[in-house]
This record gives structure tokens, sequence and C-alpha cells, in this order.
């Protein structure tokens, strides 16, 4: 077989990387696929919609096994009740009115 030329094995290179990040793209929807099918398995209608993929992306940021590890020691939701806040919410702000600039 002839020898390629440079502008042959860059066209050749490009078509395998194209090939490749399909092959990736593919592959990543499957996973995905996968886990998604996972979900309604899980009582997630707990969760508000924010609630639940603010905790996804926590979990995705920290790690698997670091977000296991921190939710493990802590209790049920069915311990606690939900209505209650756990932390002390703020004062409201306190409302000075506007003065006019006419």
């Amino acid at each position: 077989m002839p020898k390629m030329t440079d502008r042959e094995r860059l066209a050749d290179l490009e078509a395998r990387q194209r090939k490749m990040v399909e092959e990736v793209e593919k592959t990543r929807r499957a996973l995905r696929g996968k886990y998604a099918n996972i979900v309604p398995e899980l009582p997630v209608e707990q969760l508000t919609e924010r609630e639940f993929r603010d905790l996804l992306t926590a979990a995705i940021r920290v790690g698997g096994a670091a977000a296991i590890a921190a939710l493990k020691p802590l209790p049920d939701a069915s311990a606690t009740p939900r209505s209650i806040p756990t932390t002390n919410p703020k004062p409201p702000a306190k409302r000075i009115p506007a003065t006019s600039t006419a």
C-alpha cells in the first residue's frame, strides 16, 4: 500500500476522531439511560424537583463515595418532620421607605 500523504493521514485521523466522539456520546447516553431506569423504582416524589437536581449535582460533584459517606450517618427523612426547618431562618429584612428624588 502506498504511503499516505500528510493531508490524507490528517483526513483519516479526523474521520477516526469523529467516530470516536460519536461512540463516546452513544456510550454516555446508554449509561445515563441505564441510570434513568433506576429512578422510577425510587420514591423521588418526596423531593422537590430542585432538591432532586441539587442532590444529584452535589453527589456527582463530590463523588459517589464521599456523598454516601456524608449521607449515611443522617437519620431517615421519616424520623424528622419535613415541615420544620433544621436551621434558624433569617429574620425578614427591614423595610425602608423609598425617598422621592423628584
